[in-house]
């Protein structure tokens, strides 16, 4: 115990230790990037690398699960989201397409604590030969699967129907094709599992216990992260804006936003490399329900921003700098928080 206080003093020395305190988990995983509940005591972690580890909150044991899974790791690709649901366990990867092609693929295997043996229920065509912009986070609301697909580095590849990559995905759990998609109504020439298009790099995805929505955060270039949600047949309209953001080179992209176009709910310029989300419901927090809470990566911090139908109200820093990079963040049914680190580390967030 005495410890832990040390370590909530030393890490927490910038945040109001009545608000909420931060308990180091466990430690030694490599380059982790999403976790998921099985039950109360029971977590699933993808680790970038091509690792699933089971991790147990009551005794800290790790087990590493074999996988039939075909990975490549590059850049910011490897083995991204987990989703455990009703002993299924859904997974987004960048695909190993020989010859150094990938793609941003999801795959759905019975949950067994020593193997599991997957099974692509969709892939983002063409394959593109390149490390960036995998998106990669998937949802589950109702009966469809939601999947963000990001550009691959490739811009205005966002714009074009006919591919995936740089668009919001939906699938029936089994992948197949729902018939209310956006290409069975007003969008004919749509690839028939696109639902949005026009999003670059969408790291962070969840589902609104509140109103039923599903929000988005999603990485600008030089500037214009945002968060919003996925509509149904909508444009966020990469590569035609640029968000408040320019290319790298110092060149503008084009206007933060105009009319026929999905509007964010909030922007960042400069960026602070947005990367999860929840929408916050629990016990815990009792304060923070239906707000969002937002990590980022080169800001290090996560935030929490109170909205009201898509409008956004204010935006609060709740730490920066205290756990390094943060690359997934989820409630737990206790109504505590779990983040991960991209220095290995699994928090608690509690009070």
């Amino acid at each position: 115990m005495i410890k832990k206080i040390i370590i909530f003093f030393l890490l927490c020395s910038n945040l109001n230790a009545k608000d909420f305190k931060l308990e180091k988990i466990k430690i030694g995983f490599e380059k982790p990037w999403s976790l998921s509940f099985i039950n109360n005591e029971e977590i699933l972690i993808t680790e970038k690398i091509g690792n699933i580890k089971f991790f147990n909150l009551k005794d800290k044991k790790t087990i590493n699960i074999n996988h039939n899974l075909n990975i490549l790791e590059d850049g910011q690709g490897g083995l991204l989201d987990i989703l455990y649901k009703d002993n299924f366990v859904y997974i987004s990867y960048s695909e190993d397409r020989s010859k150094g092609m990938s793609s941003t693929s999801v795959a759905k295997a019975k949950f067994n604590k020593k193997k599991m043996i997957f099974k692509n229920i969709f892939r983002a065509e063409p394959p593109i030969n390149s490390g960036y912009h995998f998106g990669s986070r998937i949802v589950i609301k109702d009966k469809h699967l939601y999947i963000s697909a990001g550009e691959r580095g490739k811009g205005m590849i966002a714009q074009d129907y006919t591919k995936h990559p740089g668009s919001i995905i939906r699938i029936n759990l089994d992948g197949s094709i729902p018939i209310d998609n956006p290409k069975f109504i007003n969008k004919k020439n749509w690839l028939p599992e696109i639902f949005q298009i026009g999003v670059r790099n969408p790291q962070g995805m969840s589902l609104s216990p509140f109103d039923n929505k599903i929000y988005l955060t999603n990485h600008g270039a030089k500037g214009g992260d945002w968060f919003g949600t996925a509509n149904l047949g909508e444009n966020y309209g990469w590569k035609i804006l640029g968000w408040g953001g320019t290319n790298y080179s110092g060149t503008k992209i084009g206007p933060k936003w105009k009319p026929g176009f999905t509007k964010a709910i909030k922007y960042w310029v400069p960026s602070i490399a947005v990367s999860a989300i929840t929408i916050y419901e629990g016990e815990t927090f009792k304060q923070w329900n239906g707000d969002a809470l937002i990590t980022s990566l080169k800001d290090q911090s996560l935030r929490k921003i109170k909205f009201n139908n898509s409008k956004f109200i204010n935006e609060k820093i709740l730490f920066k700098g205290n756990i390094g990079r943060i690359r997934d963040i989820k409630v737990h049914s206790s109504g505590d928080l779990y983040l991960l680190s991209d220095r290995g580390e699994l928090w608690r967030m509690y009070k």
